[in-house]
């Protein structure tokens, strides 16, 4: 039998999120010489490359991103563009180069612990998609529980220390919470700003995360727009409030231009909108520096929602009609990430919805603007961030263990 060549690593990935922290941990796993490849079982794995880690295979993008908690409506658009078959190449794939591998990481929810398992290789497990936040016990899906007792899979690592300890004593063996990657790289969130503290315009920022993938992307933007422009006078002024959308790819330039845009809003060049006095700057591939520079988010997105509360950012939910975002998924992100996220009931659109939204994002800039709440405001979130996420350095944390069972030698 062919040995595998030595240091040789692969990350397997089920998500967008899930490719962030996987190729955080790649590049990681990179700097300390080793050999790293990736295989995202959904999506381009964009991250990855970026990352300039080794993509393997021809990759393609679904319509849900990888999502566990997506409409119905999205899990059928998934069946009738061959999603389900795609998988199962790509695990295919990973069958017949299994023997590159001395290991094997999954990184994702069951369906990445079965590819590490499916591999043949030794494995380790980042369940990133897990929280027994959710329920107070996590209840594994079949067959994740069964799989992640054998003894292939060398090392199991949670998002949370209180999943760690559910699932030690599930499991019956130790799961380690070391920490998430996807919060490492993001600089650090500044004090709450003062009105006119940081010149006109730019007193609070608030930020805008529409989504990641089209056309659900244009849709949540467009109902952000509508319900930001029955926002009162003073509050869509520009002195004071510096407002930003952070877009990605999906949502780049030319489908912008298709958007059709609310009643009372109208585009000022490429990167700009303004609704009466509130102007709106638009930013692609800005996410990271943005985010750090934020006071108040509004979102309709996962990973990057979880990331702006590692930042100790107040964010204000805006759930649209999926298939991604849906209120299923932000209600389970709520239970997963505590007080830090907030959400107006009501069904997603209506205008009950929008006016309990609007009223949530009156009360935080009421809360930014003074000092003791602000202060109050901001303990209260960096603990929940420390509780819910860890600190930074997971990367690194991660890519030492790895590198301890590499040293064991179980290739």
């Amino acid at each position: 039998m062919k040995r595998p060549e030595v240091g040789k690593v692969l990350l397997v990935s089920n998500g967008h999120g899930e490719d962030l922290s996987g190729a955080r941990l790649a590049s990681a796993l990179a700097a300390r010489g080793l050999l790293v490849e990736a295989l995202p079982l959904v999506g381009h794995g964009t991250a990855y490359r970026r990352a300039g880690i080794a993509v393997l295979g021809r990759t393609r993008q679904g319509s849900t991103g990888g999502m566990g908690y997506v409409s119905l409506a999205g899990r059928l658009t998934d069946l009738l563009e061959g999603q389900l078959f795609y998988v199962l190449a790509r695990l295919g794939l990973l069958w017949r180069l299994r023997q590159r591998y001395r290991l094997v990481i999954g990184v994702g929810d069951v369906l990445a612990v079965l590819a590490c398992w499916l591999s043949g290789r030794p494995g380790a497990v980042y369940l990133v998609a897990y929280s027994s936040y959710y329920e107070g016990r996590l209840r594994l899906p079949w067959p994740c529980g069964w799989l992640l007792r054998r003894p292939r899979i060398r090392a199991i690592w949670s998002r949370d220390p209180l999943t760690a300890a559910d699932l030690s004593v599930q499991l019956g063996r130790p799961v380690q919470f070391l920490g998430n990657p996807f919060v490492d790289g993001l600089g650090r969130a500044r004090q709450p700003a003062q009105p006119g503290g940081r010149g006109e315009g730019h007193g609070i920022q608030v930020l805008l995360l529409p989504g990641s993938r089209m056309p659900e992307a244009g849709r949540n933007l467009r109902l952000m727009l509508t319900m930001l422009a029955a926002l009162p006078a003073e509050l869509r002024a520009e002195a004071g409030i510096g407002w930003r959308a952070a877009l990605v790819e999906a949502l780049g330039a030319p489908q912008l231009d298709k958007l059709d845009l609310p009643d009372g809003w109208q585009r000022e060049g490429s990167d700009r909108l303004r609704c009466g006095g509130l102007l709106l700057q638009l930013g692609w591939d800005r996410f990271g520096a943005w985010l750090s520079d934020a006071d108040l988010v509004l979102a309709a997105a996962g990973t990057a929602t979880e990331q702006a509360v590692a930042l100790a950012l107040p964010v204000v939910q805006i759930v649209g009609g999926g298939p991604q975002f849906t209120a299923r998924f932000a209600e389970a992100q709520r239970r997963l990430l505590g007080p830090a996220v907030g959400c107006a009931a009501g069904r997603p659109g209506s205008r009950e919805q929008r006016a309990g939204s609007l009223a949530l994002i009156q009360e935080r800039l009421a809360e930014l603007t003074e000092p003791q709440r602000a202060g109050d405001l901001q303990q209260r979130l960096q603990s929940i961030a420390r509780e819910r996420l860890g600190p930074t350095g997971a990367s690194q944390r991660q890519a030492e263990a790895i590198m301890a069972l590499l040293a064991q030698g179980n290739g």
